[in-house]
Parts: C-alpha cells; structure tokens; sequence
C-alpha cells in the first residue's frame, strides 16, 4: 500500500475538530489541573459577551432574548447576560427549568439580584431584536420535547436574529443532526475547539455562521488527548503556503510535471475542456488530454498548449481504450473521469494497472463500482484518490453511507480501500488510509452548479504532478473553494458556472499573496 504522509503543512492557531468524547476529556483534564469552573466559566462570558457586541451594537439590538439552561452552557450565558446589562443592553431571561448545576444556580441569583427579569414564558421575548441561546451545549443525547421543544420552534418561527453559544442547542455535536427540534442560528460561537457535529453538510441550515472562540485551552492538553498528528483537522489558509509558486531561476518544462487528463465524449464533451483549463493553471510543466478522436479540435482550439491525444471511439463517441503506445510512467499525475461515460471499462483498467498516482472522479468512479475494481484499489503501489459526491459514494460504499457521519465514513472507506478519499460536499471531508480527516470549513453554495468538479479534478491532476499527493490534493481542495467563494462574491450567489469558476483560479491566489 502507498504511504501518505502526514501533516503537510504548519498550523498558525489549532484547526482541530473534535468528538464529544474527546472535548469532555481535554476538558477534564484542565479541571483537575487546578483551573476552576467558575473561572474558565468567567472567561468565556467575557469573550463571548465582548464578540456579541462587535456583531450586535446596542443602538440596534437595544433589547436581547437570553435562553438559559440548566448546565454550564446557561452559566456561560448569564455571565454573557450580565455583561451586556451592565454595558447598557436591555436584557430578559428564559429559564423555565426547576433546577440547574450548583455555578449556574448561582449566577442565575446574582442576575436577578441585578434586576434582570427572568420568564418561564417564550412569549416574553417577543419584543426583543436578538436572542442569545444557551440553553444546552455539546453531548445533548435526548430529544427536545414538551414545553422546550415548543418554545424552540416558536422561536423558529420569529425568525429573530440568533448567536448560538458553542452549539445550537438540540443539534448533536458528533453527528450534526436534529434531536427532535434545534434553534436555528445565525452564528455559532463555538468554544475552544470545532464540534464535529458542526462541520456536517446537514448542520449548515442550522449553525449559520460558525465561528471559534479561542479560550486558551493549554496545547499540553489537547495534545495529550488527540496526540500529535490529531484525527481530525481542517483546511486552513496555510495551504497556500504549500502552492508550487516559488521556482528555481533555472528550471524548465521538464522539472515542472507532467499531467494527464482523461475523458471526453460525444455527450459530454465540455467536462474535460474544463479539467484541462483548471490543469493548466496549476503551472504544471507539460499536460497531456487524451480524447475521443473527434474532440482533439475543441481542446487545441481551448487549450493549445495542451498535447492532445487522439483516441479509439465506440460507436457513441466515448473512448473505447487508450492508445496501445501511450506510456502512463511518464506522467506524475492522472485525473479520469470527466465526460468519460460508463461504456468503457477498459480505459479505467488500464489506469489501475499502471504505477502513476491516479485521481478517480465522475464515470471514473461510476466504472471503478463495477465489478471488484474497488477490491484492487489495495493493491495498487501508486497512491489513488477518489473523488466522490454523496451519490457515487454511496454507489461505492452501500454499507457506510446509510445514517453515517459523513467524515467517517470517508475514513472507513479509506482505510478499507487503500486510496484516499475526497468526499464532495458543502463540508467536503479528505480522508487518508492512516485514519486522519480533514475538513473544508469554507465553501459556497455558488459551486452548487455542473463542471465544478471537473474544475477539481483539473487542479488535483495539475498538482499532483508537482507536489506530494496528499499535500496537492488539500491544497487543490482549499484552492478550488476560495476560488469559489471569490467568484461568488463578486457575481451571486446562486451560481459561478464552471468556465467563470476557472477564470478566478488566478484571481484567488493574488488575493492571498504568499509570503
């Protein structure tokens, strides 16, 4: 089996997502080193009540809803209480719970010592401008219900601007699903380190805008629970650093890669123009597109650069097989699958039998779920990369993605075939077969359109022959979001089609210039 490597790239602050599990522990740990509750319980009010007010000035949110549970989430949120009343916030609480953990029974008197009016009613927060919801943070178990799960879809129902504290409460923060009911918010103030639950696809319509709130957990600590190389990470903005921008005076095509895409047909002929223009601007030294026969006008007329290879058709215009004389050890990278259809498998066979590091997307995928090509994935000595949205997964790997944590199962697929594992999605998850995940935080629903994937698989097949594997595939992963969020923000959206999409590859890296 191939190895990847590990920790490609340095960390400016902790990027870490964590389990339930794990955060109880990292937690547990400072508390019996001698940090008291009530201390940590104070910072984090006052960090949280400090970014409340950047997000909502008091000239226009002069009136705030504060839900308050029974446990150390409501004590976070009556520290934040007090403080936003004693900086001129009009405040009212929400706490319809006969008892509450000793702290927050305490700062819970010392609010209402201070005048601030407490409801067991919903209702009485219907005049205020933002509601501030602690009512329970990470490790919910139960489903909301009865009095508390009406009042949360009342709440919904106003549609009033909300901040969340750590979690909305009533989502699952391992699985990022609904038990029975969640507040839905605009922004989640998460603390410490990420939730898992909340970098899931399905948790976006109900965190908005997630933040992290750096409350100085010891790195000691969190070391000594997630270890060195921790399971699970997220993209951050030092993948631009790990870019092959920086060249020697001296070098030439030669030295810079060499490339081959694969794919096209009668039907679907733009998919591999759009990997091919994606590819080329990876600055990758030589790229080759092999093509039906019939295509090689449309990609010399697009890409000229390119050495386009003709190729044996079926009767429907799709490639029958690669030429007999192409040599594939000459390429330090392949991207398959755009455009390809599924009528010839002979062309992914070949792939498979050859030793250079193959990226699988689109009919690519499709043809490798047919017979027991998956089953020879472990086999192959050059790393492999499967590129699959939630459909072709679960056309993969039946078993795994049926009620799964999507992340997961990216990592069991992984580490039951041997090739990594680029799961797409609005929270798309990298998995390698040593077990690590990492995790893009930032997308947008802009890309939501035909031909971004074929604008990936372009990048990845760009930069794979020029970096390490796993290195590339992170960094074409992040590229190709930023890439989007930059088109979207300046166009809509509701859209960025593919072809503009590939117009601000460029674009993106000069707006985050590299050191």
């Amino acid at each position: 089996m191939p190895v990847y490597p590990s920790d490609p790239y340095p960390y400016d602050l902790p990027p870490y997502i964590v389990t339930t599990e794990e955060m109880r522990q990292i937690e547990g740990r400072v508390f019996r080193a001698g940090m008291p509750i009530a201390a940590l319980m104070e910072k984090v009010g006052q960090l949280l009540s400090q970014r409340i007010q950047e997000l909502w000035p008091q000239n226009r949110y002069p009136q705030l809803g504060v839900l308050v549970g029974p446990g150390h989430n409501g004590g976070d949120a009556l520290v934040v209480a007090r403080e936003l009343m004693l900086r001129g916030y009009g405040v009212i609480l929400w706490h319809p719970f006969r008892r509450a953990k000793p702290l927050t029974a305490d700062h819970l008197r010392y609010a209402q010592s201070l005048g601030i009016p407490v409801s067991p009613d919903i209702n009485d927060l219907g005049h205020c401008q933002g509601i501030i919801d602690g009512l329970f943070g990470f490790g919910l178990e139960r489903p909301l219900t009865g009095e508390v799960l009406e009042s949360v879809s009342q709440l919904n129902r106003w549609q009033k601007a909300v901040i969340s504290i750590d979690i909305p409460s009533g989502l699952d923060s391992d699985r990022g699903t609904v038990l029975g009911g969640a507040i839905k918010a605009d922004h989640t103030l998460c603390l410490g380190l990420r939730k898992l639950g909340l970098m899931q696809d399905h948790a976006l319509d109900v965190i908005g805008k997630l933040e992290l709130i750096d409350i100085g957990l010891p790195a000691k600590d969190i070391t000594a629970i997630l270890g060195d190389r921790p399971p699970v990470q997220c993209l951050t903005p030092a993948l631009w650093q790990t870019l092959p921008l920086r060249r020697s005076p001296s070098t030439h095509k030669y030295r810079q890669g060499h490339s081959l895409l694969v794919g096209g047909s009668a039907t679907y002929g733009g998919s591999i123009l759009l990997a091919a223009l994606a590819a080329r601007e990876t600055g990758v030294g030589m790229l080759s597109v092999a093509v039906p026969h019939h295509l090689k006008p449309l990609i010399l007329g697009q890409v000229p650069d390119a050495l386009v290879i003709g190729c044996p058709e079926t009767k429907n215009g799709a490639i029958a097989q690669l030429p007999g004389d192409l040599d594939l050890g000459r390429f330090q990278g392949i991207g398959c699958g755009p455009g390809l259809t599924t009528e010839t498998p002979a062309v992914v066979d070949q792939l498979l039998d050859s030793s250079c590091p193959l990226a699988l997307d689109a009919d690519g995928l499709n043809l490798l779920a047919q017979g027991d090509r998956l089953s020879q994935l472990v086999h192959r000595k050059a790393p492999t990369l499967l590129t699959p949205h939630g459909g072709e997964f679960s056309r993969l790997f039946p078993s795994l993605i049926q009620g799964a944590n999507r992340p997961l199962a990216a990592r069991q697929a992984a580490q039951e075939t041997g090739a990594m594992i680029l799961l797409k999605g609005a929270r798309t998850a990298i998995a390698n077969p040593t077990g690590q995940i990492w995790i893009n935080p930032e997308s947008t629903p802009a890309l939501a359109r035909g031909g971004s994937g074929d604008v990936l698989t372009g990048l990845l097949a760009g930069l794979w022959s020029q970096m390490e594997p796993l290195s590339a595939t992170l960094a074409a992963t992040w590229w190709h979001s930023q890439a989007g969020c930059l088109a979207a923000q300046e166009n809509t959206v509701l859209g960025v089609n593919a072809w503009r999409l590939t117009n601000y590859l460029i674009p993106a890296l000069r707006s985050h210039p590299i050191d």
